[in-house]
Protein backbone atom coordinates (compact mmCIF):
# COMPACT_ATOMS: atom_id res chain seq x y z
CA UNK A 1 0.00 0.00 0.00
CA UNK A 2 1.74 3.14 -0.84
CA UNK A 3 1.95 6.44 1.13
CA UNK A 4 -0.09 8.58 -1.24
CA UNK A 5 -3.18 10.43 0.63
CA UNK A 6 -6.32 11.59 -0.63
CA UNK A 7 -6.37 15.76 0.62
CA UNK A 8 -8.65 17.32 2.42
CA UNK A 9 -10.12 19.43 -0.14
CA UNK A 10 -10.70 16.42 -2.21
CA UNK A 11 -13.06 13.72 -0.19
CA UNK A 12 -12.29 14.83 3.73
CA UNK A 13 -13.70 11.38 4.77
CA UNK A 14 -11.69 9.48 2.67
CA UNK A 15 -8.66 11.50 3.82
CA UNK A 16 -9.60 10.89 7.74
CA UNK A 17 -9.88 7.01 6.75
CA UNK A 18 -6.34 6.87 4.92
CA UNK A 19 -4.45 8.65 8.05
CA UNK A 20 -6.13 5.82 10.03
CA UNK A 21 -4.75 3.21 8.12
CA UNK A 22 -1.81 4.55 6.36
CA UNK A 23 -0.64 6.33 9.60
CA UNK A 24 -0.34 2.65 11.63
CA UNK A 25 -3.38 3.39 14.16
CA UNK A 26 -6.22 0.96 12.92
CA UNK A 27 -7.03 -1.38 10.91
CA UNK A 28 -10.48 -3.47 9.72
CA UNK A 29 -11.40 -6.53 11.15
CA UNK A 30 -12.98 -9.70 10.28
CA UNK A 31 -15.90 -8.56 12.70
CA UNK A 32 -18.15 -6.04 10.91
CA UNK A 33 -18.16 -2.62 12.43
CA UNK A 34 -15.41 -3.38 14.76
CA UNK A 35 -11.63 -2.42 14.10
CA UNK A 36 -8.16 -3.82 15.35
CA UNK A 37 -6.66 -1.00 17.16
CA UNK A 38 -2.53 -1.31 15.99
CA UNK A 39 0.10 -0.72 18.22
CA UNK A 40 0.76 3.14 17.26
CA UNK A 41 -2.74 3.55 17.80
CA UNK A 42 -3.00 1.59 20.87
CA UNK A 43 0.73 3.02 22.51
CA UNK A 44 -1.41 6.81 21.62
CA UNK A 45 -4.17 5.54 23.63
CA UNK A 46 -2.53 4.02 26.86
CA UNK A 47 -0.85 7.85 26.95
CA UNK A 48 -4.43 9.27 27.08
CA UNK A 49 -5.40 6.65 29.61
CA UNK A 50 -2.42 6.92 31.63
CA UNK A 51 -2.96 10.98 31.68
CA UNK A 52 -7.02 10.54 32.46
CA UNK A 53 -6.46 7.73 34.82
CA UNK A 54 -3.94 9.96 37.14
CA UNK A 55 -6.74 13.09 36.84
CA UNK A 56 -9.24 10.27 37.98
CA UNK A 57 -7.13 9.03 40.93
CA UNK A 58 -6.21 13.17 41.67
CA UNK A 59 -9.61 14.23 42.04
CA UNK A 60 -10.71 11.28 44.38
CA UNK A 61 -11.60 8.03 42.26
CA UNK A 62 -10.58 4.48 42.29
CA UNK A 63 -11.01 1.87 39.49
CA UNK A 64 -12.74 -1.36 39.70
CA UNK A 65 -14.35 -3.90 36.98
CA UNK A 66 -17.76 -4.55 36.33
CA UNK A 67 -19.11 -7.55 33.99
CA UNK A 68 -19.62 -7.43 30.34
CA UNK A 69 -22.47 -9.20 30.45
CA UNK A 70 -25.67 -7.98 31.64
CA UNK A 71 -29.22 -9.36 32.74
CA UNK A 72 -32.11 -8.37 30.82
CA UNK A 73 -33.85 -7.62 33.61
CA UNK A 74 -31.78 -5.39 35.46
CA UNK A 75 -30.91 -3.45 32.28
CA UNK A 76 -34.78 -2.69 31.98
CA UNK A 77 -35.06 -1.72 35.47
CA UNK A 78 -34.28 2.04 34.51
CA UNK A 79 -36.81 2.42 31.56
CA UNK A 80 -35.60 5.64 29.80
CA UNK A 81 -31.88 4.27 29.64
CA UNK A 82 -32.95 0.80 28.60
CA UNK A 83 -35.05 2.57 25.58
CA UNK A 84 -32.21 4.50 25.03
CA UNK A 85 -30.05 2.60 24.20
CA UNK A 86 -32.58 -0.81 23.49
CA UNK A 87 -32.11 -0.54 19.49
CA UNK A 88 -27.89 -0.73 19.70
CA UNK A 89 -27.94 -4.18 21.55
CA UNK A 90 -26.45 -7.15 21.21
CA UNK A 91 -27.90 -10.39 22.92
CA UNK A 92 -26.75 -13.21 24.21
CA UNK A 93 -29.39 -15.89 23.74
CA UNK A 94 -27.42 -19.51 24.31
CA UNK A 95 -24.74 -20.89 25.93
CA UNK A 96 -23.16 -23.51 23.98
CA UNK A 97 -22.33 -24.74 20.11
CA UNK A 98 -22.35 -28.37 19.28
CA UNK A 99 -21.48 -30.18 15.89
CA UNK A 100 -23.95 -30.31 13.46
CA UNK A 101 -25.20 -33.74 12.77
CA UNK A 102 -25.83 -33.24 9.32
CA UNK A 103 -22.41 -31.40 8.59
CA UNK A 104 -20.12 -32.63 11.18
CA UNK A 105 -17.52 -29.68 9.36
CA UNK A 106 -20.04 -26.78 10.97
CA UNK A 107 -21.22 -25.92 14.71
CA UNK A 108 -24.55 -24.61 15.38
CA UNK A 109 -25.98 -23.20 18.00
CA UNK A 110 -27.19 -25.72 20.59
CA UNK A 111 -30.98 -25.44 21.52
CA UNK A 112 -30.52 -27.31 24.63
CA UNK A 113 -28.35 -24.25 25.58
CA UNK A 114 -30.72 -21.66 25.58
CA UNK A 115 -29.91 -19.04 28.97
CA UNK A 116 -33.30 -19.00 31.48
CA UNK A 117 -32.51 -15.17 31.02
CA UNK A 118 -31.17 -13.21 28.21
CA UNK A 119 -27.87 -11.47 28.60
CA UNK A 120 -27.15 -7.98 27.35
CA UNK A 121 -23.69 -7.25 26.30
CA UNK A 122 -22.90 -3.41 27.59
CA UNK A 123 -23.71 -0.48 25.63
CA UNK A 124 -23.41 0.74 29.25
CA UNK A 125 -22.55 -0.08 32.70
CA UNK A 126 -25.53 1.85 35.31
CA UNK A 127 -28.01 -1.50 35.50
CA UNK A 128 -24.98 -3.89 36.19
CA UNK A 129 -23.30 -0.88 38.88
CA UNK A 130 -26.04 0.22 40.52
CA UNK A 131 -27.54 -3.43 41.53
CA UNK A 132 -24.33 -3.81 42.69
CA UNK A 133 -24.35 -0.63 44.62
CA UNK A 134 -27.20 -1.48 46.15
CA UNK A 135 -25.23 -3.78 48.58
CA UNK A 136 -22.15 -1.66 48.86
CA UNK A 137 -24.70 1.37 50.19
CA UNK A 138 -26.03 1.40 53.52
CA UNK A 139 -24.91 4.49 55.52
CA UNK A 140 -23.69 7.98 54.81
CA UNK A 141 -20.12 6.50 55.72
CA UNK A 142 -20.43 4.76 51.96
CA UNK A 143 -20.42 7.77 50.60
CA UNK A 144 -19.55 9.57 48.25
CA UNK A 145 -18.62 6.13 46.02
CA UNK A 146 -16.26 7.58 43.61
CA UNK A 147 -15.75 4.75 41.13
CA UNK A 148 -14.39 4.33 37.51
CA UNK A 149 -13.77 1.77 35.10
CA UNK A 150 -11.97 1.31 32.28
CA UNK A 151 -14.04 -1.25 29.63
CA UNK A 152 -15.05 -2.09 26.27
CA UNK A 153 -18.57 -1.49 25.09
CA UNK A 154 -20.70 -2.84 22.31
CA UNK A 155 -23.20 -0.48 20.68
CA UNK A 156 -24.54 -2.23 17.48
CA UNK A 157 -23.93 0.10 14.90
CA UNK A 158 -24.98 -0.31 11.55
CA UNK A 159 -23.10 2.63 9.85
CA UNK A 160 -19.29 2.52 11.06
CA UNK A 161 -16.44 4.40 10.97
CA UNK A 162 -13.16 3.38 12.17
CA UNK A 163 -12.74 5.24 15.79
CA UNK A 164 -15.61 7.80 15.38
CA UNK A 165 -18.18 4.65 15.16
CA UNK A 166 -17.35 1.17 15.59
CA UNK A 167 -19.71 -1.47 17.07
CA UNK A 168 -17.32 -2.06 19.86
CA UNK A 169 -14.83 0.59 21.33
CA UNK A 170 -12.33 1.29 24.36
CA UNK A 171 -13.98 3.82 27.01
CA UNK A 172 -14.00 4.38 30.44
CA UNK A 173 -16.82 5.29 32.85
CA UNK A 174 -16.99 7.06 35.99
CA UNK A 175 -20.39 6.00 38.55
CA UNK A 176 -20.44 7.44 41.67
CA UNK A 177 -22.58 7.92 44.17
CA UNK A 178 -23.75 10.89 46.64
CA UNK A 179 -25.58 12.15 49.70
CA UNK A 180 -26.84 14.97 48.42
CA UNK A 181 -27.91 17.03 44.65
CA UNK A 182 -25.71 19.48 45.23
CA UNK A 183 -22.80 17.15 46.00
CA UNK A 184 -23.54 14.96 42.55
CA UNK A 185 -23.70 17.98 40.54
CA UNK A 186 -20.25 19.39 41.54
CA UNK A 187 -19.24 16.26 41.15
CA UNK A 188 -20.76 16.48 37.09
CA UNK A 189 -18.79 19.45 36.59
CA UNK A 190 -15.57 18.64 38.06
CA UNK A 191 -15.71 15.96 35.78
CA UNK A 192 -16.54 18.06 33.05
CA UNK A 193 -13.67 20.45 34.06
CA UNK A 194 -11.38 17.25 33.61
CA UNK A 195 -12.46 16.35 30.45
CA UNK A 196 -11.88 19.74 29.42
CA UNK A 197 -8.58 20.44 30.48
CA UNK A 198 -7.73 16.96 28.98
CA UNK A 199 -8.31 18.05 25.61
CA UNK A 200 -7.04 21.59 25.68
CA UNK A 201 -4.26 20.76 27.73
CA UNK A 202 -2.95 17.65 26.33
CA UNK A 203 -4.93 16.77 23.02
CA UNK A 204 -3.91 20.88 21.73
CA UNK A 205 -7.67 20.84 21.36
CA UNK A 206 -10.33 23.78 22.54
CA UNK A 207 -13.68 22.64 23.51
CA UNK A 208 -16.49 24.40 24.38
CA UNK A 209 -18.06 23.13 27.26
CA UNK A 210 -22.07 23.52 28.02
CA UNK A 211 -25.11 21.31 28.68
CA UNK A 212 -26.92 19.17 26.29
CA UNK A 213 -30.63 20.05 25.29
CA UNK A 214 -33.22 17.70 25.98
CA UNK A 215 -33.25 16.18 22.92
CA UNK A 216 -29.45 15.43 23.06
CA UNK A 217 -29.24 14.19 26.74
CA UNK A 218 -28.18 10.96 27.78
CA UNK A 219 -31.00 8.46 28.26
CA UNK A 220 -31.55 8.49 32.15
CA UNK A 221 -30.03 11.66 32.72
CA UNK A 222 -31.40 14.72 34.17
CA UNK A 223 -29.00 16.47 33.09
CA UNK A 224 -25.70 15.98 30.38
CA UNK A 225 -22.91 18.27 30.54
CA UNK A 226 -20.94 17.92 27.00
CA UNK A 227 -17.67 19.19 25.67
CA UNK A 228 -17.83 19.81 22.21
CA UNK A 229 -14.87 20.31 19.89
CA UNK A 230 -14.54 21.54 16.03
CA UNK A 231 -13.31 19.18 13.19
CA UNK A 232 -10.86 20.83 10.18
CA UNK A 233 -14.25 20.08 7.60
CA UNK A 234 -16.26 22.08 9.95
CA UNK A 235 -18.01 19.44 11.77
CA UNK A 236 -18.72 19.16 15.71
CA UNK A 237 -17.47 16.37 17.23
CA UNK A 238 -18.92 15.77 21.32
CA UNK A 239 -15.87 14.80 22.63
CA UNK A 240 -16.76 13.92 26.13
CA UNK A 241 -19.59 13.77 28.22
CA UNK A 242 -20.97 14.15 32.08
CA UNK A 243 -24.45 13.00 33.45
CA UNK A 244 -26.27 14.30 36.45
CA UNK A 245 -28.12 11.04 37.27
CA UNK A 246 -30.52 12.70 39.95
CA UNK A 247 -32.06 9.72 42.01
CA UNK A 248 -32.97 7.78 38.57
CA UNK A 249 -31.08 5.03 39.04
CA UNK A 250 -30.95 5.03 42.79
CA UNK A 251 -34.96 4.49 42.78
CA UNK A 252 -34.66 1.99 39.62
CA UNK A 253 -32.69 -0.39 42.12
CA UNK A 254 -33.05 0.85 45.52
CA UNK A 255 -30.43 2.21 46.64
CA UNK A 256 -30.99 3.83 49.83
CA UNK A 257 -28.98 5.18 52.45
CA UNK A 258 -29.26 5.80 56.35
CA UNK A 259 -28.32 9.71 56.88
CA UNK A 260 -27.28 11.34 60.01
CA UNK A 261 -30.65 11.13 61.57
CA UNK A 262 -30.89 7.66 60.42
CA UNK A 263 -32.89 8.65 57.88
CA UNK A 264 -33.31 6.73 54.27
CA UNK A 265 -32.51 8.49 51.64
CA UNK A 266 -31.80 7.25 47.74
CA UNK A 267 -28.40 8.44 46.92
CA UNK A 268 -28.20 10.91 44.22
CA UNK A 269 -25.52 9.72 40.97
CA UNK A 270 -23.50 10.75 38.05
CA UNK A 271 -21.88 9.01 35.50
CA UNK A 272 -19.37 10.56 32.49
CA UNK A 273 -16.96 8.91 30.27
CA UNK A 274 -14.64 9.40 27.30
CA UNK A 275 -13.34 6.90 24.42
CA UNK A 276 -11.01 6.14 22.07
CA UNK A 277 -13.66 8.35 19.53
CA UNK A 278 -10.66 10.93 21.12
CA UNK A 279 -7.79 9.42 18.53
CA UNK A 280 -10.88 10.72 15.90
CA UNK A 281 -11.00 13.79 17.10
CA UNK A 282 -7.03 14.13 17.46
CA UNK A 283 -6.70 12.96 13.97
CA UNK A 284 -9.20 15.12 12.76
CA UNK A 285 -8.55 18.41 14.26
CA UNK A 286 -4.53 18.60 13.62
CA UNK A 287 -3.69 16.83 10.87
CA UNK A 288 -2.73 17.59 7.07
CA UNK A 289 -2.62 16.34 3.65
CA UNK A 290 0.89 14.97 4.51
CA UNK A 291 -0.37 13.14 7.40
CA UNK A 292 -0.90 12.52 10.85
CA UNK A 293 0.40 15.62 13.23
CA UNK A 294 0.52 14.25 17.16
CA UNK A 295 0.47 16.79 20.18
CA UNK A 296 3.74 15.85 21.98
CA UNK A 297 2.33 15.38 25.12
CA UNK A 298 0.56 12.46 23.43
CA UNK A 299 2.26 11.48 21.23
CA UNK A 300 3.40 7.56 21.24
CA UNK A 301 7.08 9.07 19.84
CA UNK A 302 7.88 12.08 20.56
CA UNK A 303 11.40 12.52 18.53
CA UNK A 304 13.13 10.24 15.89
CA UNK A 305 16.56 10.46 15.02
CA UNK A 306 17.22 9.55 11.43
CA UNK A 307 21.23 8.88 10.61
CA UNK A 308 22.63 9.91 7.39
CA UNK A 309 25.28 7.02 6.53
CA UNK A 310 27.47 6.72 3.96
CA UNK A 311 30.15 4.02 3.54
CA UNK A 312 32.80 5.38 6.17
CA UNK A 313 32.82 2.79 8.72
CA UNK A 314 34.68 5.14 11.43
CA UNK A 315 31.69 8.14 10.24
CA UNK A 316 29.16 5.61 11.17
CA UNK A 317 30.44 4.96 14.60
CA UNK A 318 30.91 9.12 15.42
CA UNK A 319 26.96 9.03 14.21
CA UNK A 320 26.01 6.33 16.58
CA UNK A 321 27.61 7.58 19.14
CA UNK A 322 26.44 11.41 18.68
CA UNK A 323 23.20 10.17 18.89
CA UNK A 324 23.53 7.66 21.95
CA UNK A 325 24.22 11.01 23.97
CA UNK A 326 21.57 12.42 22.38
CA UNK A 327 18.85 10.06 23.45
CA UNK A 328 20.49 9.93 27.16
CA UNK A 329 19.87 13.12 27.16
CA UNK A 330 16.13 13.29 25.96
CA UNK A 331 15.94 9.75 28.07
CA UNK A 332 16.78 11.93 31.39
CA UNK A 333 13.94 14.34 30.28
CA UNK A 334 10.87 11.83 29.99
CA UNK A 335 11.06 12.28 26.46
CA UNK A 336 10.12 9.53 23.78
CA UNK A 337 12.54 8.80 21.19
CA UNK A 338 13.68 6.48 18.72
CA UNK A 339 16.85 5.71 17.07
CA UNK A 340 16.12 4.97 13.73
CA UNK A 341 19.63 2.77 12.34
CA UNK A 342 17.84 0.39 10.81
CA UNK A 343 19.75 0.40 6.72
CA UNK A 344 17.00 -1.12 4.94
CA UNK A 345 15.25 1.99 4.15
CA UNK A 346 16.94 5.23 2.59
CA UNK A 347 17.00 8.29 4.81
CA UNK A 348 14.30 10.12 2.29
CA UNK A 349 11.84 7.05 2.73
CA UNK A 350 12.41 7.67 6.94
CA UNK A 351 11.52 11.42 6.72
CA UNK A 352 8.15 10.38 4.68
CA UNK A 353 7.15 7.71 6.88
CA UNK A 354 7.82 9.99 10.18
CA UNK A 355 6.02 12.90 8.74
CA UNK A 356 2.93 10.54 7.91
CA UNK A 357 2.95 9.31 11.37
CA UNK A 358 3.13 12.87 12.55
CA UNK A 359 6.35 12.12 14.92
CA UNK A 360 6.52 15.67 16.44
CA UNK A 361 10.65 16.44 16.08
CA UNK A 362 12.89 14.56 13.55
CA UNK A 363 16.46 15.05 13.95
CA UNK A 364 18.73 14.07 10.92
CA UNK A 365 22.84 13.54 12.36
CA UNK A 366 25.04 13.09 8.98
CA UNK A 367 29.33 13.39 9.42
CA UNK A 368 29.54 16.73 8.38
CA UNK A 369 26.80 18.17 10.74
CA UNK A 370 29.01 16.58 13.31
CA UNK A 371 32.14 18.18 11.92
CA UNK A 372 29.61 21.86 12.15
CA UNK A 373 28.96 20.70 15.30
CA UNK A 374 24.85 20.71 14.97
CA UNK A 375 21.99 18.79 13.54
CA UNK A 376 18.98 19.69 11.11
CA UNK A 377 15.81 19.55 13.51
CA UNK A 378 12.26 19.04 11.79
CA UNK A 379 9.08 19.89 13.76
CA UNK A 380 5.97 18.31 12.00
CA UNK A 381 3.41 20.79 12.72
CA UNK A 382 5.38 23.62 10.69
CA UNK A 383 7.87 21.59 8.88
CA UNK A 384 10.21 24.14 9.62
CA UNK A 385 13.68 22.96 9.58
CA UNK A 386 16.79 24.44 11.20
CA UNK A 387 20.31 23.80 12.27
CA UNK A 388 20.07 23.07 15.98
CA UNK A 389 23.90 23.42 17.39
CA UNK A 390 24.61 19.94 19.56
CA UNK A 391 25.49 22.04 22.58
CA UNK A 392 22.48 22.04 24.40
CA UNK A 393 20.45 20.17 21.57
CA UNK A 394 18.40 18.35 24.35
CA UNK A 395 17.32 21.34 26.10
CA UNK A 396 16.52 22.90 22.93
CA UNK A 397 14.48 19.75 21.87
CA UNK A 398 12.56 19.46 25.14
CA UNK A 399 11.62 23.15 24.70
CA UNK A 400 10.74 22.87 20.84
CA UNK A 401 8.46 20.22 21.96
CA UNK A 402 6.77 22.69 24.22
CA UNK A 403 6.40 25.36 21.40
CA UNK A 404 4.86 22.99 19.12
CA UNK A 405 2.49 21.83 21.68
CA UNK A 406 0.99 25.34 22.47
CA UNK A 407 1.13 26.15 18.46
CA UNK A 408 -1.21 23.40 17.77
CA UNK A 409 -3.37 24.56 20.45
CA UNK A 410 -3.44 28.37 18.94
CA UNK A 411 -3.52 27.29 15.74
CA UNK A 412 -6.82 24.79 16.42
CA UNK A 413 -8.66 27.63 18.44
CA UNK A 414 -7.53 30.11 15.60
CA UNK A 415 -9.51 28.09 12.92
CA UNK A 416 -12.22 27.40 15.79
CA UNK A 417 -12.83 31.18 16.25
CA UNK A 418 -12.88 31.78 11.74
CA UNK A 419 -15.55 29.01 12.39
CA UNK A 420 -17.76 30.06 14.56
CA UNK A 421 -20.28 32.86 13.53
CA UNK A 422 -23.79 34.55 14.69
CA UNK A 423 -26.89 34.05 12.83
CA UNK A 424 -30.26 36.03 13.81
CA UNK A 425 -32.15 35.10 10.79
CA UNK A 426 -33.10 31.64 9.42
CA UNK A 427 -31.96 32.39 6.22
CA UNK A 428 -28.44 33.74 7.26
CA UNK A 429 -28.53 30.70 9.71
CA UNK A 430 -29.26 28.44 6.58
CA UNK A 431 -26.41 30.49 3.91
CA UNK A 432 -24.00 30.03 7.22
CA UNK A 433 -24.57 26.35 7.88
CA UNK A 434 -23.65 25.76 3.90
CA UNK A 435 -21.05 28.34 2.96
CA UNK A 436 -18.65 28.24 6.66
CA UNK A 437 -20.12 25.82 8.53
CA UNK A 438 -18.52 25.41 12.06
CA UNK A 439 -20.12 26.24 15.31
CA UNK A 440 -23.31 29.05 14.67
CA UNK A 441 -24.71 30.77 17.38
CA UNK A 442 -28.25 31.25 17.55
CA UNK A 443 -31.50 31.85 19.50
CA UNK A 444 -33.78 28.78 19.72
CA UNK A 445 -36.86 28.77 21.44
CA UNK A 446 -36.44 26.37 23.76
CA UNK A 447 -38.63 23.54 22.78
CA UNK A 448 -37.70 20.00 21.41
CA UNK A 449 -40.28 20.29 18.62
CA UNK A 450 -38.42 23.66 16.88
CA UNK A 451 -35.30 21.41 17.85
CA UNK A 452 -36.24 18.66 15.70
CA UNK A 453 -37.77 20.43 12.84
CA UNK A 454 -34.33 22.65 12.39
CA UNK A 455 -32.26 19.35 12.25
CA UNK A 456 -35.06 18.31 9.78
CA UNK A 457 -34.68 20.98 7.50
CA UNK A 458 -30.46 21.57 7.62
CA UNK A 459 -29.18 18.15 9.77
CA UNK A 460 -27.65 20.75 12.31
CA UNK A 461 -28.45 19.94 16.02
CA UNK A 462 -28.12 21.79 19.02
CA UNK A 463 -24.47 20.99 20.08
CA UNK A 464 -24.62 22.60 23.52
CA UNK A 465 -26.07 25.36 25.52
CA UNK A 466 -23.14 26.93 26.33
CA UNK A 467 -21.91 26.90 30.62
CA UNK A 468 -22.40 30.69 31.87
CA UNK A 469 -23.66 31.84 28.61
CA UNK A 470 -24.05 35.40 28.00
CA UNK A 471 -28.09 36.12 28.54
CA UNK A 472 -30.09 38.32 25.88
CA UNK A 473 -32.85 39.02 24.65
CA UNK A 474 -33.41 37.25 21.41
CA UNK A 475 -36.07 35.73 18.82
CA UNK A 476 -36.18 32.07 17.84
CA UNK A 477 -34.07 31.76 14.26
CA UNK A 478 -36.89 29.45 13.58
CA UNK A 479 -40.77 30.43 15.12
CA UNK A 480 -39.39 33.90 15.80
CA UNK A 481 -40.90 33.13 19.09
CA UNK A 482 -38.95 35.24 22.34
CA UNK A 483 -35.57 33.37 23.31
CA UNK A 484 -33.04 34.72 26.29
CA UNK A 485 -30.12 32.94 24.76
CA UNK A 486 -28.14 31.69 21.96
CA UNK A 487 -26.85 27.84 21.71
CA UNK A 488 -24.27 26.68 19.64
CA UNK A 489 -25.77 24.68 16.64
CA UNK A 490 -23.43 22.73 14.09
CA UNK A 491 -23.75 19.65 11.93
CA UNK A 492 -22.03 16.87 13.71
CA UNK A 493 -20.37 13.19 13.62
Amino acid sequence: MGNTLTSRSQDYSQWYNDLILKGGLADYSAVRGCMVIKPYGYGLWENMRDVLDKMFKDTGHQNAYFPLFVPKSLFEAEEKNAEGFAKECAVVTHYRLKTDPDNPGKLIVDPAAKLEEELVVRPTSEAIIWNTYKNWIQSYRDLPLLINQWANVVRWEMRTRLFLRTAEFLWQEGHTAHATKAEALEETTRMLDVYANFAEEYMAMPVIRGVKSVNERFAGAEDTYCIEALMQDGKALQAGTSHFLGQNFAKAFDVKFADKDNKLEYVWATSWGVSTRLIGALVMAHSDDEGLVMPPKLAPLQVVIVPIYNKDAEARQRIDDKAAEIINGLKSKDIRVKYDNDDTNRPGWKFAEYELRGIPVRIALGPRDLDNNQAEVARRDTKEKQAMSLDGLVDNVAQLLVDIQQNMFDRALKFREDKTSKADTWDEFVRLLDEKTGFIYAHWDGTPETEDKIKELTKATIRCIPLNNVQEEGKCILTGNPSTQRVVFARAY
